[in-house]
C-alpha cells in the first residue's frame, strides 16, 4: 500500500486529524469560547483548514514566516505569540498594510516602549497583548506587577489585553494536577485583565492556551479565547498526560527496515533523527516511549517495540528492556511506522504530508518549515 512512498515519510491519517479536530472544537464552543488554534505545527494551509471553523481565521502562529504563507492563503487574523521586537515590525508592517490583523506580544516595559517606536516610525499601528507569566514556566509579566501598568501605558490604544500560556501543564502527573494548572492560568490571566480595567485600560483579549489545560479545564469564565494546537495531532506526550489515547495520534513517519544487529537484538530502519526528531519528551513521564513507538505498517503498536536510539539517518528499533526479536517478522525492506514523542518536533523534519485514509495513501499536502 505504501510501494510509492519513498521512506522515510511523514504519514498523516486524515480520519484522526478530523476527530481531534472535532472534539476540541465542540468543548471549546460550548464553553463559549473562541477556538484560536496554533498552525506553528501544521504549517500546512489544509491542515489549519480542518482545524477551523472559519477560512480566515483565527489562527496563532510563532514564526513570521506562518502569518505571510497563511496570509497569503486567505486567513486575516493572526496572533503572533512570541515576544516581538523592533527588527520584526517591518515584516509585520507590511503584511498589515495587504490586509492582515497582527497581533503581536511584549512581556516587559522595554519591549512595549521600543514595539511602539518601531511602530510609530512605520506609521503603523499594531495591537500587542502583555503575556503573563501564569507558572514560572518560560516567559511573562507576574499576576499583580506593577509594570503590566506600565506596559499598558508605554503602548497606549495600541494594547488590546493579556494572553499566556500554562507550559507547566507538560510536566503534571495526572489529569487532578493539568486541571490545577488550568485553574492558575485562568485565575492568572483574569485577574490581570480585571487590574488593567480598574486602571483605565480596556482589555477585551483574555487569551488562554495548551492543549492539557484546553482539554481538562474546569471552567473559562472570563477567557475570550484560547489558543492550543497540538491537539490537532496529539502524540506520545500528550498520550502520558491523558490527554489521548495512543490511537488517536494522527501523525507517524514510514521507515524501511535496513538491517538487522542480531546479537544485539536490534532492527535498523531507515528514520533516525533526521526523520523523527531528537525529541525525548517522554523521558520525564511513567512511561519512556524512547524515540517513539513502533508499529507496524497497519499503525498499530507490535507489543513492547520502540526506537531506543536515533541517529542521523538510522534508527534502532529494540524491545523496551531488551529481549529477544524474531527478525523473520522484519525482514529487508518491510515497512514499520513510528508513533512521535512530540508532533511539532517530529512534523518540522518534514516538508510534506503523506495522506491516509483508512489506511491507504490518497493524497500529498505540502507544509513548510524556517522563519
Amino acid at each position: 500500500m505504501f510501494e510509492s512512498i519513498d521512506t522515510p515519510a511523514l504519514l498523516l491519517d486524515v480520519e484522526k486529524l478530523e476527530r481531534n479536530c472535532a472534539r476540541m472544537r465542540e468543548r471549546l464552543h460550548s464553553n463559549g469560547v473562541v477556538l484560536r488554534p496554533h498552525v506553528k505545527t501544521a504549517k500546512c494551509v489544509e491542515v489549519a483548514r480542518v482545524a477551523l471553523d472559519a477560512p480566515a481565521g483565527p489562527i496563532t502562529v510563532s514564526t513570521l514566516r506562518e502569518p505571510e504563507y497563511f496570509f497569503d492563503h486567505g486567513f486575516r487574523d493572526i496572533l503572533y505569540a512570541v515576544g516581538m521586537v523592533p527588527g520584526k515590525v517591518p515584516r509585520v508592517a507590511e503584511l498589515t498594510r495587504r490586509g492582515a490583523r497582527i497581533t503581536t506580544i511584549v512581556d516587559s516595559v522595554e519591549a512595549a516602549q521600543s514595539l511602539a517606536d518601531a511602530a510609530k516610525k512605520a506609521a503603523m499601528r499594531i495591537p500587542v497583548l502583555a503575556e503573563i507569566d501564569s507558572d514560572g514556566h518560560r516567559a511573562g509579566i507576574a499576576p499583580g506587577d506593577p509594570r503590566l501598568l506600565a506596559v499598558a501605558d508605554a503602548l497606549g490604544d495600541a494594547f488590546q489585553g493579556v494572553m499566556t500560556h500554562a507550559g507547566d501543564s507538560y510536566n503534571c502527573d495526572s489529569i487532578e494536577a493539568i486541571r490545577a494548572v488550568a485553574e492558575r492560568e485562568r485565575d492568572a490571566v483574569v485577574k490581570s485583565a480585571a487590574a488593567l480595567r480598574a486602571h483605565g485600560h480596556p482589555s477585551p483579549v483574555v487569551s488562554v492556551g495548551s492543549t492539557p489545560t484546553a482539554t481538562f479545564a474546569a471552567s473559562f469564565r472570563g477567557v475570550s479565547e484560547v489558543r492550543t494546537g497540538v491537539y490537532m495531532f496529539q502524540d506520545l506526550v500528550m498520550a502520558g498526560l491523558g490527554v489521548c489515547g495512543v490511537d488517536d495520534i494522527a501523525l507517524s513517519v514510514l521507515g524501511s527496515v535496513i538491517g538487522h544487529q542480531r546479537g544485539k537484538n536490534w532492527v535498523v530502519t531507515d528514520a533516525g533523527w533526521m526523520a523523527l526528531s531528537r525529541d525525548r519528551g517522554t523521558a520525564r513521564q511513567k512511561v519512556d516511549q524512547g524515540y517513539g513507538v513502533v508499529c507496524g505498517a497497519d499503525g498499530k503498536p507490535i507489543e513492547d517495540l520502540v526506537v531506543i536510539e536515533a541517529n542521523q539517518e538510522h534508527g534502532i528499533v529494540a524491545r523496551r528492556g531488551g529481549g529477544a526479536i524474531d527478525f523473520a517478522r522484519f525482514p529487508i525492506g518491510s515497512l514499520l511506522r513510528v508513533l512521535p514523542n512530540h508532533a511539532c518536533a517530529t512534523a518540522a523534519q518534514h516538508g510534506e504530508y503523506h495522506l491516509l485514509r483508512d489506511n491507504d495513501p490518497i493524497d500529498v499536502w505540502e507544509r513548510f518549515n524556517g522563519w
